[in-house]
């Protein structure tokens, strides 16, 4: 990575005022379970001529429509006084927005590797300005941009920053928030009743990451077709033959499975390990959500392997399959959290030691609007979501730009990306990116 300078630093507020009415944001119990932590993404832009704007142009550009956009989304110019609170005050404070300048092209950055440890300066130090949402707009010297953006994970998840980011470009690409192409991307805000909830503390699941690494890996559309007919052929001899699974299902299977195979191979012998996925339930209530839904609207499934033979493809899918089926028909936020306390309890009944050490947390955003993020000069050419820092091993599923199947990124213990990377089966699938 080339030398990175900071050029301003400034704090957008939004446009109107909340009315009074509004101050208070409470947080639901869902909001209440996730970590005080922030979910990032880095959207990245090519200069290729199609946008008119000099970069002080775009700069302010997004600047204007991203103060339009706070008045929309008012929680978020607000502040979180301590990581317990169960509200936001909505007090207009605003969000802190840095730009840097970095000696580096964009090209360089459309591929995450082991060397990239640095790319954490392209995003704002959130932390210490407290804010909700933190922007670092990030010109290189090819003229490209990177939009790093961090967005407090008690506010929402991986689906409301997308939803954020979506409605806040086309703010800039529109020029306005009373387009009509924009009342479809309108925030929906859930009215969570006050509590005085306290969710215990899960630290066996907070662990050590010095000596993680990470590689994003492709796999075309043509080659999850074959891994998800290799799947249903490896099922259609037993008593639970697998029927229509779907891209993410069959990958992450695979990416699992690898896992597991390198991690033995490192420590000389199998250990238990369990695999995690939030679910995305906008669309599992009696009443279903809109995608804009701002919160942590998701539950957790998890699948544990306690012999090498469960870690077949077709076992852990048709595991995936059972316990996804069994999130459906909530009838409210609270039935959504029973069911997490549920897991909770049946997670109480496991290792928790062995939990800590062998747990793969995969995030699949696949369909999430990343990708059609356009300020106005065209989408991203690349995009890279963090899986944040309280989990040690996982894998991010997202699609492809292009749409051309999927992105894994992957992050491992050093050791086992060496494995990893290496194995036959997962290679045959998928293009790993070089450098």
């Amino acid at each position: 990575m080339g030398k990175l300078i900071i050029m301003s630093r400034e704090t957008i507020k939004p446009t109107s005022a909340t009315p009074s009415y509004l101050r208070r944001y409470n947080l639901c119990l869902l909001d209440q379970l996730a970590d005080h932590k922030y979910v990032q993404a880095i959207l990245f832009y090519q200069n290729n001529g199609n946008c008119s704007l000099s970069a002080d142009e775009k700069a302010t550009m997004m600047k204007k429509s991203l103060a339009h956009s706070l008045a929309r989304y008012y929680p978020f110019a607000g502040k979180l006084c301590t990581p317990t609170t169960p509200f936001v005050d909505c007090n207009d404070d605003g969000i802190v927005f840095v730009e840097a300048k970095i000696d580096s092209q964009v090209k360089i950055f459309q591929h995450i590797g082991d060397q990239d440890e640095n790319i954490d300066q392209l995003f704002v130090d959130v932390v210490h300005s407290r804010s909700i949402i933190g922007v670092q707009l990030n010109h290189f010297s090819c003229g490209g941009i990177g939009v790093a953006v961090s967005m407090l994970h008690k506010i929402g998840d991986g689906c409301t920053l997308g939803s954020f980011l979506n409605y806040w470009s086309s703010v800039a690409r529109y020029g306005s928030t009373e387009h009509k192409e924009l009342l479809p991307l309108n925030p929906y805000f859930i009215d969570s009743p006050s509590t005085n909830y306290v969710p215990a503390e899960t630290q066996f699941i907070d662990q050590g990451y010095a000596n993680r690494v990470m590689r994003k890996f492709r796999f075309p559309n043509t080659k999850l077709n074959e891994l998800k007919n290799k799947v249903i052929a490896m099922a259609a001899g037993s008593s639970t033959p697998i029927r229509n699974p779907t891209r993410a299902e069959v990958l992450t299977s695979l990416l699992y499975k690898t896992a597991i195979a390198a991690a033995t191979t490192t420590s000389g012998c199998f250990n238990p390990s369990y695999l995690f996925i939030p679910v995305n339930i906008r669309h599992k209530f009696v009443e279903k959500l809109p995608q804009t839904s701002v919160g942590n609207l998701g539950v957790i499934i998890m699948v544990p392997t306690r012999d090498m033979s469960e870690t077949s493809l077709s076992v852990t899918v048709a595991k995936l399959k059972k316990d996804k089926s069994r999130v459906e028909g909530f009838q409210s936020v609270e039935h959504a959290f029973e069911h997490i306390k549920a897991m909770h309890l049946k997670l109480g009944n496991e290792n928790l030691e062995d939990v800590a050490n062998r747990s793969y947390w995969c995030s699949i955003v696949c369909g999430f609007p990343f990708n059609n993020v356009d300020f106005g000069w065209g989408k991203p050419v690349a995009l890279t979501l963090a899986l944040g820092s309280a989990h040690k091993y996982g894998f991010m599923l997202n699609d492809i730009p292009n749409g051309d199947g999927i992105e894994a990124l992957v992050i491992l213990e050093k050791e086992d990306m060496e494995i990893f990377k290496s194995d036959k089966e997962m290679l045959s699938f998928s293009q790993i990116d070089q450098f």
